[in-house]
């Protein structure tokens, strides 16, 4: 295992045990090179990992920080499915629950938006992401049936980025996102324990294939005080 990652790893260790809990200052670069017998880069690497998986913060002219594990990081530098996504999450017990797989036909806004004809079947799936007990995710996916074909409720309780890719051997290429507040619905307040809080942050994704068709819109609507939101922006 290269050097930078026994660090990282040590110090995530630390971080999960309590031993460096949460607003913690980490120690300095010079103290983690004498303690681990590493260079300044190799220590500087490691605290790269533990802020791209979302361990610490740091803080211009302050130092570097361990952020709170009881809010959930999501990345967002890449696509990744949810499957995906809770595996990088740590020690949570993650569930996923179909509420429903149906087809609807595009409305004249939905033909608009996926460039196709007023009526065209679309395959709408809606599932709730209940993580450590509460339910927390409220996913509303669209899809154009054509390009997605073969749906079920029992592919949606898996992957279906999965079944995209090794069922039917399509390459997802790139996203559009945007993320907002909004205040919640009459289905947040359904599906989700919001616990008094009166919006969620809904991350709408619009998401095509590698030859450019737009194949699906999601929108996520998360619990706003369960969720820290990262993402890596480099110059």
């Amino acid at each position: 295992m290269p050097k930078y990652l026994q660090i990282y790893q040590q110090l995530v260790d630390r971080i999960q045990n309590g031993t460096l809990p949460a607003e913690t200052k980490l120690p300095s670069e010079t103290e983690l090179m004498q303690e681990f017998g590493a260079s300044r880069g190799t220590v500087r690497k490691a605290i790269d990992a533990l802020q791209d998986k979302g361990f610490v913060r740091k803080h211009q002219g302050k130092g570097v920080f361990v952020l709170s594990q009881d809010a959930i990081a999501f990345q967002f530098n890449g696509i990744v499915s949810f499957s995906e996504a809770h595996r990088q999450m740590g020690e949570h017990d993650v569930k996923t629950d179909v509420i429903s797989c149906d087809l609807i036909e595009a409305t004249e806004e939905l033909a608009h938006l996926f460039h196709i004809a007023p009526g065209t079947s679309l395959t709408q799936v809606k599932r709730v992401r209940t993580i450590d007990g509460e339910r927390v995710i409220f996913d509303i996916n669209l899809f154009v049936t054509s390009l997605v074909p073969g749906l079920t409720k029992d592919i949606a309780g898996a992957s279906i980025y999965q079944y995209i890719e090794q069922t039917l051997g399509r390459q997802i290429s790139y996203a559009k996102r945007k993320i907002e507040a909004q205040p919640a619905t009459a289905e947040d307040q359904q599906y989700l324990d919001l616990e008094g809080t009166s919006h969620v942050i809904v991350i709408t994704n619009d998401t095509y294939f590698y030859e450019g068709q737009h194949f699906e819109r999601t929108q996520s609507r998360h619990r706003l005080d369960k969720f820290q939101f990262t993402d890596i922006a480099r110059r």
